[in-house]
């Protein structure tokens, strides 16, 4: 088969059993131990029915290349990555985030958590795994490797809370949306009593039960109707905060005392502020379409604030080179140097918790100063040329630009002070269009004339 067609810029991502079954899986085991020069790996899976399949699978591929595997079993994709750096070990772990049921992938990494995409070791992987499934069989190393299964759970709870000390904190009753995905795993051992002893938090659960077929909502809290059940439970329990996970649980939404969804940008300065407190002077990184509010409030810390690409293997590369302390996207990814550069949406959320409980105003009054602009969110829109679109963009917005780069996409600022990025999908034939203004009229008014130019 054309693996082309699953293996992503970031991952692997496709429908099972039809275009990523057992077969494919076990190729792919043996081709990331060629490709990293494993000798041991680690793995995990989410609640995905086939997730536990396509795990062992992968893991046969991998023994017959001569690897040891170390089988974490179920956990969050943040999990995985505390496994990869506390055990100094390349990891896979077996997901497809906040895709429908019928979906399963694999986000693969190096040694202490470090990145794999496109350009550093996936294209290779395809390749080598093509190899073997043309041959019809993985070939057998000068050893067959052994599999030994650990449960990582509470040393990854306990890495967490050394990260961040709730013990302190006031009273804070807290509405957790895990959606049916991991979240119910990971909460309750974290931010609950389910393995360390009790916080001062009250943790009201929903959809903690685990089942990929997402049988209340999609695990996607970047879509706002998936937060809609969160936001009432949330006032109407009369909790401090909500928070709702996706279904691997490495992104993390937060909604404030009134329900109203709190933007990921506002946690990212946020947290920036928390850790420049920490390390005076530190880098920290965004990606180039979270809220213009982020770098100026690194600014205005001390910090020094480094705008980069989207994507997690991009942040994580630009994290590793420049130091920095702390990187959010806005899609809610947040990254810790404390956690291996990865991503963790559950560190997030406990500095979120932090800060609110270190103090004793509402969530709403405690971010106020950090949401300064109006946002659209992004906004796909189907094309058949993007390149040609994006140009008309460009030329239409020309006498009123200020400056204009390429980094990703198109990003074109105002001399109003307005800005725009539009980006082509990596796997789509879709455009997607964000856009920041000092006021919402300021705002509608370039997002609906981009949107005229883009699906003209």
């Amino acid at each position: 088969m054309d693996l082309s067609t699953i293996v992503k810029a970031y991952d692997v991502r496709g429908t099972v059993p039809d275009q990523l079954d057992e077969g494919v899986a076990r190729a792919l085991g043996a081709a990331f131990v060629d490709v990293v020069g494993a000798t041991r790996i680690v793995t995990a899976h989410d609640m995905r029915e086939s997730g536990p399949g396509l795990a062992r699978a992968f893991a046969e591929g991998a023994m017959r290349r001569g690897a040891d595997v170390v089988e974490a079993g179920l956990g969050s994709t943040d999990l995985l990555y505390f496994a990869s750096g506390h055990l100094d070990l390349p990891g896979a772990m077996f997901t497809a985030s906040h895709n429908p049921a019928q979906y399963n992938g694999i986000k693969l990494c190096r040694a202490r958590a470090v990145a794999i995409g496109q350009d550093t070791g996936l294209a290779a992987i395809r390749d080598r795994a093509a190899e073997y499934l043309a041959a019809g069989d993985v070939p057998a190393g000068e050893r067959i490797g052994t599999a030994t299964s650990v449960d990582l759970l509470a040393d990854y709870a306990a890495h967490l809370r050394g990260l961040v000390d709730l013990s302190g904190i006031r009273p804070l009753k807290v509405v957790v949306d895990a959606g049916n995905g991991m979240g119910g795993h990971t909460v309750p051992a974290v931010l609950g009593d389910a393995v360390l002893p009790a916080l001062p938090l009250t943790i009201v659960p929903l959809y903690f039960e685990l089942d990929g077929s997402f049988p209340n909502h999609e695990a996607n809290p970047l879509e706002p109707a998936n937060l809609v059940d969160l936001q009432h439970r949330v006032v109407a329990e009369g909790a401090d905060l909500g928070l709702a996970f996706d279904g691997d649980a490495d992104r993390c939404f937060v909604v404030d005392a009134t329900g109203a969804a709190v933007p990921p940008s506002a946690v990212t300065a946020l947290v920036a502020t928390r850790e420049l407190a920490k390390h005076p002077g530190a880098t920290i990184i965004h990606n180039l379409i979270t809220s213009r509010a982020v770098p100026e409030i690194v600014d205005e810390h001390g910090g020094r604030a480094v705008r980069t690409r989207v994507g997690h293997s991009f942040i994580k590369a630009d994290m590793a080179r420049t130091g920095a302390v702390f990187g959010g996207e806005h899609s809610a990814h947040y990254y810790f140097r404390d956690f291996w550069f990865a991503d963790t949406g559950m560190l997030a959320a406990m500095h979120v918790l932090a800060a609110l409980g270190e103090q004793d105003a509402p969530l709403a009054d405690l971010l106020a100063g950090f949401s300064r602009y109006v946002a659209s969110g992004e906004i796909n829109s189907t094309v058949q040329d993007a390149a040609t679109r994006v140009a008309a963009l460009r030329a239409a917005f020309a006498d009123r630009t200020k400056s204009v780069d390429d980094l990703d996409g198109l990003t074109v600022d105002l001399v109003d002070g307005s800005w725009f990025n539009v980006r082509a999908s990596n796997t789509e034939p879709l455009l997607r269009l964000n856009v920041e203004a000092a006021t919402e009229a300021a705002m509608v008014a370039v997002r609906d004339e981009a949107l005229a130019i883009i699906r003209a």
